[in-house]
């Protein structure tokens, strides 16, 4: 049965002392491993020390920092205490992290580096009950410490010297032993974190996740991910105070494998893979479409031949990728089937096909896999559903992408699609898990007909803190959780998902429509790097387009158009190409209705960031892109 995090941390290290549980890059970036035995004296170390200064059972500890080595043995180490801890990541506003120590009325606060450090001390006053910050990063110094300004009362302590401390204080065996039962007495309904999402709409809401949640998806994640073992390499690129790295942390650990951190930068990324050769990475669409948008990019600089031949193997290997899935019954089944007629219209073209898929593969596709890694068994994604042109176009060159479906309130996973079998465009339940799709009248929907997805199971929140007035919205009596996303189920029990009902854009005219798929195909355009669509009570829709401006230049070179960098996005041949790109993409062709369609568009003169316009999971804000560019907005709808 379920375990606390910290009890199955140390179950795990007793099986696999030596095994390697972190990489993580050094001051010339080269990999370094850090041993399960070496972790777990480490959080042992911490937690004894945060011990003999007063955590206890049930407290509540801030834990503002990015991806590190220290992350994961001081979230350990506030669990085996009993304590839970209260993430948020280094591109958190000051207001926001004000808000959550405030809320949370936190004594303790871990702060991953001396700018995070600064960026609280200006808080203090706003902050009566933080009494201490912990500085993660190993480089700061006692000098640099001494040098900071508190208010009295508060201390500035180092992460270095905690582990010493606690090294110490356990060279005494009854304070080792009290550690022990500290852990062991642990129990899985006790809450390990209390998530804050971004607040774009309001303040935001602590979701409070119990050991429970967690462990559950622990046990269930590996009946649809069958081929985890010991001794397999993650590649970490995702913000881990999210819940969904989160998750794949623990996913982790309680296999006995390793977490390589990386980032998601593509010459860093691409570099990592080559080092580390991972099993598995956790990602967020946007990567594989930054990806796929890498491979085409590169082809632009190849000779003719090349280009075409690439061109033939693509369209080949999708017909034999469409057509082995209806040889072998993986096709989403929004409207029934006949599996005869099926099998009887593939099978020929999978027999004539596969010489030139399997050539495809030697010539092309093989190159791109080897970008990847001669282990990566599967890409798991999550943060939102992959779009249709990426998951295909990845699964037909014989890359597997696990889309897995869920949100914070879900700690986070819901659904994944099975590693073995699993059908493109879907996502399947956990085992014990409960999910409904309900139509507008409050009844099941059918297969093939769009509603709201509602989740129970072990997995869903105990609530949000402090505010059960927000928990009785979301989550009813009996415990299902509204949500708010949109799904449709196949006729064989998987379901995918169809944007966010808070998301629907509703026209002057009465009509309904979800702007996710419509941004997506968007996005498919090289020369379109993001977009939002808009149109909110209005006559027609509108988008905000962050161009491609590399993809755009190279097109102005090639077709030998003068051009000033930094007044692109104002030139008419750049507004050309640009509406041109939008028809190609959104029309009745791609099943497009004509009130889907862009009527008009306003270029914009540089990327969204993650923490204004994006979210840590590379979401659009869209309350907050509403805000920011209330003007450029305000044009596309003038008369």
């Amino acid at each position: 049965m379920y375990k606390t995090i910290p009890q199955l941390f140390a179950q795990v290290v007793s099986r696999y002392p030596a095994y390697t549980v972190q990489m993580t890059k050094d001051a010339q970036g080269v990999f370094t491993s850090v041993s399960y035995s070496e972790l777990f004296s480490e959080v042992n170390s911490l937690a004894a020390s945060l011990s003999n200064r007063g955590i206890k059972r049930g407290d509540l500890v801030g834990l503002i920092s990015d991806n590190r080595t220290e992350w994961l043995a001081s979230d350990l180490a506030i669990l085996t205490l009993g304590a839970a801890d209260v993430p948020r990541g280094r591109d958190a506003m000051p207001y926001e992290i004000s808000f959550i120590l405030s809320v949370t009325e936190a004594s303790f606060c871990f702060v991953e580096n001396a700018v995070q450090l600064r960026k609280i001390v200006n808080l203090l006053d706003k902050l009566p009950a933080l009494k201490h910050l912990i500085v993660m990063d190993r480089s700061f110094t006692e000098e640099q410490k001494n040098q900071v300004v508190v208010r009295e009362g508060v201390q500035v302590l180092l992460y270095q010297d905690l582990i010493t401390e606690g090294r110490a204080l356990l060279n005494d065996r009854s304070v080792a032993l009290q550690l022990e039962n500290i852990r062991e007495s642990g129990t899985v309904d006790e809450t390990a974190t209390i998530i804050f999402t971004s607040g774009t709409t309001g303040d935001p809401k602590g979701v409070m996740l119990t050991h429970a949640n967690f462990a559950y998806q622990l046990e269930a994640v590996p009946r649809l991910i069958t081929e985890l073992a010991p001794g397999q390499r993650w590649l970490s690129v995702l913000p881990v105070w999210h819940s969904f790295e989160r998750i794949l942390q623990y996913v982790i650990i309680s296999n006995a494998s390793t977490v390589a951190y990386s980032k998601p930068l593509g010459s860093i990324l691409l570099a990592d893979l080559s080092v580390v050769n991972p099993h598995f990475m956790g990602s967020v669409p946007r990567i594989w479409e930054a990806v796929k948008a890498g491979v085409f990019a590169s082809l632009k600089n190849k000779k003719p031949i090349e280009k075409a031949l690439f061109s033939f193997f693509v369209k080949v290997a999708g017909a034999y990728s469409h057509n082995h899935d209806l040889l072998t019954g993986e096709i989403a089944t929004f409207k029934r089937r006949s599996r005869f007629l099926d099998v009887l219209r593939s099978f020929l073209p999978v027999i004539l096909l596969t010489p030139f898929y399997k050539l495809g593969d030697h010539l092309v596709f093989g190159k791109v896999k080897q970008k990847l890694g001669t282990n990566f068994i599967a890409g798991v994604s999550g943060g939102g559903s992959l779009s249709e042109s990426v998951d295909l176009f990845f699964a037909s060159i014989g890359i597997k992408l696990l889309d897995g479906y869920g949100l914070t309130e879900s700690a986070p996973v819901v659904a994944v699609r099975p590693l073995q079998h699993g059908v493109k465009r879907t996502v399947t339940p956990l085992e014990g898990t409960e999910v409904r799709i309900i139509d507008e009248a409050g009844n099941d929907a059918k297969p093939g007909q769009k509603g709201v997805v509602m989740v129970r199971g072990p997995q869903v929140m105990k609530g949000y803190f402090k505010r059960q007035d927000l928990t009785d919205r979301v989550l009813s009596k009996d415990l299902w959780l509204d949500t708010g996303d949109l799904g449709m189920w196949t006729h064989h029990g998987q379901f995918a998902l169809c944007g966010r009902a808070k998301d629907t854009i509703v026209l002057s005219g009465g009509e309904n429509l979800e702007p996710v798929p419509i941004e997506a195909k968007l996005c498919e355009s090289e020369f379109i790097e993001q977009a939002i669509v808009l149109g909110q009570d209005k006559r027609y829709l509108g988008a905000l387009i962050v161009p491609n401006l590399k993809r755009i230049e190279e097109y102005l070179k090639e077709k030998q158009i003068p051009y000033i960098t930094e007044k692109l996005t104002s030139m008419q041949e750049v507004k050309t190409l640009i509406e041109h790109a939008i028809a190609e993409m959104i029309n009745s062709k791609h099943g497009f209705k004509n009130f889907e369609h862009i009527v008009r568009f306003k270029l914009l003169t540089k990327s969204f960031e993650v923490g204004r316009e994006l979210s840590a999971k590379q979401e659009l804000k869209r309350f907050e892109i509403n805000r920011m560019y209330e003007q450029e907005i305000e044009d596309l709808f003038v008369s």
